[in-house]
């Protein structure tokens, strides 16, 4: 009986830490640029407004959630989840963006999940989801953390 609750203790204890590991930081200029409120954005929402994403450290772990809603109509974009790795010009992240698009999928959300790269190229003032085939329908999606 002691056996089975030392197992389970254990598997419960690192079940816990898996979850819930630090984000690896190998830039700390660019961890100093996350954390805090952004702009965010989807290009088929608006790009003459913007949503809020906002990037909180609890526990030595970066997290992620905003959202971009469309005035007056249903359309939008949701993510959600932590940062796995920081980079100079990208970070992982691991959760889940979910769009909304009335001319896209039928109008139904569209769920992406799992670890996604978001990219500064060049000279622009955003990281951008580098994965940006819907995977929903043949379109392009432009999601965008804006610099504060």
């Amino acid at each position: 009986m002691r056996r089975i609750w030392l197992l389970g203790g254990l598997v419960l204890v690192l079940g816990f830490s898996a979850f819930g590991q630090k984000t690896v930081v190998n830039d700390a200029k660019a961890k100093a640029m996350l954390v805090g409120r952004h702009r965010f954005s989807l290009q088929w929402v608006s790009w003459d407004y913007f949503g809020t994403a906002t990037v909180t450290l609890k526990g030595g772990v970066l997290y992620l959630k905003g959202e971009q809603k469309q005035r007056g109509g249903t359309d939008f974009v949701r993510i959600d989840g932590r940062i796995v790795e920081i980079n100079a010009k990208n970070f992982v992240f691991d959760g889940t963006v979910t769009t909304q698009v009335s001319h896209i999928n039928g109008g139904a959300p569209c769920e992406r999940s799992g670890q996604m790269t978001f990219k500064i190229t060049g000279s622009r003032r955003y990281w951008r989801l580098a994965e940006m085939n819907n995977p929903c329908e043949a379109v392009t999606d432009y999601v965008d953390i804006f610099f504060r």
